[in-house]
C-alpha cells in the first residue's frame, strides 16, 4: 500500500510553475505593490519636495539621504512586512505541506518566492533611481548605476534573510507579524539616529553598523553622492555579515508546519 501510494503522489509542480504562481498572488496583492514601489518612491518624493532630507542627514548629503532613505526603506519594508508576513501566513494555512507532499524540491518552493521578491526590489530600485535622479538632478553613470543595483540585491538579501530568520524563530503568523512590526520601528529608529549624528558621535558609530545605517551608507557611497570611504565599505562589511546570519538562523530553524 505504501508503494502505491507513493506512486500515485502528483508530479513536481517545476520552478517556472511556481514563479508564475507566486507572480500571480504578487501582482494581485495591492498591499505588496504598495510595500514595495509606491513607499519608496513617495518618500523621496517628499523628502525631495521639503527639503526635509537635509535637515534630517548629519554626515550624508541631503540628496543622497533621501534617495539612500527610500530605497531602504523599500527594501526593509518589502521584506519585514511583506515576505515574512506572507511566509507565515501561508505556512500557517498549510500551503508549505501540501507542496511538499508533490515531489517538488524544497529549494524550489522557496527559491521561487525569494528570486521574485529580489526581482521586485530590483524593478524598485530603477523607479526609485529614475525618480530621484530627476527630483534632485542626481547623475549617474553606467558604473553607478550598477553599483547601486549590486547594493539593492545585497541590501534586498539581508532583509530577506533576516524576515526569514524571524519566521523560522516563530511559528505564529501573527506573533511575526506583530515582531515585524517593533523590529522595523527599531531599526528604522537606529540607523536613522545612527546615521543623522544628532546624539553624539558614539551613538552615530553605534548606528552605522544596524542594518538601516549599513545599507543607508552604501547606498551613499554606491551612488556617487558621498565620497566611498570607511563608512561605505562598514556598511558592507555589516550588508555581509547580517546575510550570513540570517541565512544560518533562517535554514537551521526553519519549519515547514506550525506543528
Amino acid at each position: 500500500m505504501t508503494d502505491s501510494t507513493a506512486t500515485r503522489r502528483r508530479p513536481g509542480l517545476g520552478f517556472p510553475a511556481l514563479l508564475r504562481a507566486d507572480l500571480i498572488a504578487t501582482t494581485h496583492s495591492a498591499v505588496v505593490l504598495m510595500l514595495n514601489f509606491i513607499v519608496p518612491v513617495v518618500i523621496v518624493v517628499a523628502l525631495g519636495r521639503r527639503g526635509t532630507a537635509s535637515a534630517l542627514a548629519g554626515t550624508i548629503g541631503g540628496d543622497a539621504f533621501a534617495i539612500a532613505l527610500a530605497l531602504t526603506i523599500g527594501l526593509m519594508t518589502s521584506s519585514l512586512f511583506g515576505y515574512s508576513i506572507a511566509l507565515a501566513r501561508d505556512r500557517e494555512a498549510g500551503v508549505f505541506q501540501r507542496l511538499r507532499l508533490t515531489p517538488t524540491p524544497t529549494w524550489q518552493i522557496m527559491g521561487s518566492r525569494l528570486l521574485l521578491q529580489l526581482a521586485a526590489d530590483v524593478v524598485m530600485t530603477v523607479i526609485v533611481v529614475g525618480v530621484a535622479a530627476v527630483m534632485h538632478h542626481a547623475d549617474f553613470g553606467a558604473g553607478r548605476l550598477l553599483l547601486l543595483m549590486v547594493i539593492s540585491i545585497l541590501g534586498a538579501a539581508m532583509f530577506l534573510a533576516l524576515a526569514q530568520a524571524l519566521v523560522a524563530l516563530v511559528r505564529s503568523a501573527a506573533v511575526v507579524s506583530a515582531v515585524s512590526r517593533f523590529a522595523y520601528i527599531v531599526l528604522l529608529g537606529l540607523g536613522l539616529i545612527g546615521v543623522s549624528g544628532a546624539l553624539g558621535p558614539t551613538v552615530q558609530a553605534v548606528g552605522a553598523w544596524t542594518p538601516v545605517g549599513a545599507l543607508i551608507n552604501a547606498y551613499a557611497g554606491a551612488g556617487g553622492l558621498t565620497s566611498w570611504g570607511w563608512s561605505s565599505t562598514a556598511g558592507m562589511i555589516a550588508i555581509v555579515g547580517y546575510t550570513v546570519i540570517g541565512v544560518y538562523v533562517g535554514v537551521k530553524w526553519f519549519s515547514w508546519s506550525t506543528r
